[in-house]
């Protein structure tokens, strides 16, 4: 092998594999020289901790298997400019003191991670202190079952810049995890049956997440202490559970929440400390509640929406109320429409008396759809007295747009 080291040193391309010259990873890494391609032939590679501290284009062919084995991070980047395309990465290690992930990217930019394969990985993809990376067209699956356990399958940290698209994700503690990133995008993901989240960011400032479907997670998506957030076209269905949502947002403000779909959830959104934010365009159905409006938030403007088949429309924990509803398409309207201009003559209260109830005393949900519940809630849309009077859709539409 001594004598054919100069002819490698002169390629672009490094070969490794079990059947090339040059076996093992690390020693192709070691070969190359800045920029050069690394090509990895079908094998299993068992190599420890794998350091990347060159730019460099590392390909796999027929998804080679690089294996942690349940030990270590598998491959750290300490690069600018590196692309990992390709691999099948399994089994890395588990530590709670130092984050192990499949690849975790360190103080770089411009980072590429695209077409591969995590499989039974405790962080799956991990950024801190990076900018302007991809990360696309990624598999992800882990098998943890306790929340202490796991760790995120995509997790970003003090980041800028951050392209994530096209990835599945399932099975992790959260499927996406932000904290202190900017100037992101996150879209066309669909992560499933994550414990915890399946989108989870805190302190994340003018994000932009598109067209994501968020499926069967333990407690929905979380959006925390952030601003100039805008979710656009996500689906957020069947999130079930006492502590789930579609949709937690708290202390949130400045951000659009715009056609989205919200299905089959507890709660489709519930909304706490949440100021100056836009919800348009939006189809709530069959959720128990579409929304959850705490009487913390304020100047929340709720329009041109859809609430179909949901057990209750809104509720809300006081009798103050400084948001607004304008022009929404509610099935429980039962007004009429005299001059035909799509637009309800009578005002629609979309709380009801029993979801009041329901807020301060749970278990009186047994008696639901009974006939003195009905009974009651229609008096109480003549005669408003538990309800907030000023929570009202003064303007309903009689049809879906």
């Amino acid at each position: 092998m001594t004598c054919l080291l100069p002819l490698c040193l002169l390629a672009n391309t490094i070969k490794v594999g079990p059947h090339q010259i040059v076996k093992s990873i690390k020693t192709g890494i070691k070969i190359c020289q800045a920029g050069d391609t690394l090509l990895l032939y079908p094998g299993a590679y068992k190599e420890g901790n794998i350091i990347v501290s060159k730019p460099l284009y590392i390909k796999g062919i027929g998804y080679p298997i690089i294996d942690g084995e349940k030990k270590y991070e598998i491959l750290s980047i300490k690069a600018s400019g590196t692309t990992i395309h390709g691999l099948k990465l399994v089994h890395a290690g588990v530590s709670n003191l130092d984050d192990y992930a499949a690849i975790k990217v360190y103080d770089s930019r411009d980072v590429v991670i695209e077409h591969n394969i995590l499989d039974d990985t405790y962080f799956g993809i991990y950024l801190q202190y990076a900018k302007k990376c991809i990360i696309r067209d990624n598999q992800m699956t882990a098998y943890f079952k306790e929340e202490q356990q796991s760790g995120n399958g995509i997790h970003c940290w003090k980041s800028d810049s951050i392209t994530i698209e096209n990835n599945r994700i399932q099975g992790h503690r959260d499927g996406i995890y932000f904290e202190f990133v900017m100037h992101s995008i996150i879209q066309h993901n669909f992560s499933q049956h994550n414990i915890r989240y399946g989108l989870h960011f805190m302190y994340s400032n003018d994000d932009t997440y598109l067209a994501n479907e968020f499926y069967g997670n333990g407690a929905g998506v979380a959006v925390m202490y952030s601003h100039g957030v805008h979710m656009f076209q996500n689906i957020f269905r069947e999130n079930w559970g006492d502590a789930a949502y579609g949709l937690l947002l708290k202390e949130i403000a400045d951000s659009q929440i715009k056609g989205n779909r919200f299905s089959k959830n507890t709660t489709g959104i519930y909304m706490e400390g949440v100021s100056r934010v836009q919800v348009s365009k939006n189809q709530f159905s069959n959720n128990g509640w579409a929304m959850k409006i705490q009487a913390s938030c304020m100047e929340v403007n709720v329009e041109h929406n859809q609430f179909l088949g949901n057990t209750f429309d809104v509720g809300t924990n006081g009798s103050l109320v400084l948001n607004t509803f304008n022009n929404n398409y509610w099935d429980k309207y039962e007004g009429y429409d005299l001059n035909k201009d799509n637009i309800g003559d009578v005002p629609y209260r979309p709380v009801s008396m029993y979801s009041m109830i329901i807020e301060k005393n749970p278990p009186v949900m047994m008696l639901f759809r009974s006939f003195i519940t009905a009974l009651l809630d229609k008096t109480e849309k003549i005669i408003p007295s538990l309800t907030p009077i000023n929570l009202v859709d003064k303007t309903p539409l009689m049809k879906i747009n």
